[in-house]
């Protein structure tokens, strides 16, 4: 196999490991590993100052009908999400 073709296996399989905090259940543990990249600079820092923070594990508590908000307990706190914001945090089992 060439270097190409061995990047993109590896490229493919980090972007399908990674899943936004948005598409887990109740109960569900995860770790956040980046944050989506058309994030802006202003809202991934909020997120850091929550203490969203790479390595980071969370289980989320509950998501309502709708699935907006979702609420997450990370750090000894609960945080609640908007679906839109928690779909920019993206993170693995």
């Amino acid at each position: 196999m060439t270097k190409q073709k061995l990047f993109s296996i590896f490229e493919t399989m980090s972007q399908s490991q990674s899943i936004s905090i948005a598409s887990l259940k109740p109960g569900d543990k995860a770790f956040v590993e980046q944050y989506a990249p058309d994030a802006s600079k202003e809202y991934k820092l909020k997120l850091l100052a929550l203490g969203l923070i790479k390595g980071t594990e969370f289980t989320v508590v509950k998501t309502s009908p709708f699935g907006d908000p979702v609420e997450i307990e990370l750090r000894g706190y609960r945080l609640s999400l908007r679906k839109h914001e928690a779909e920019v945090v993206l993170c693995s089992r």
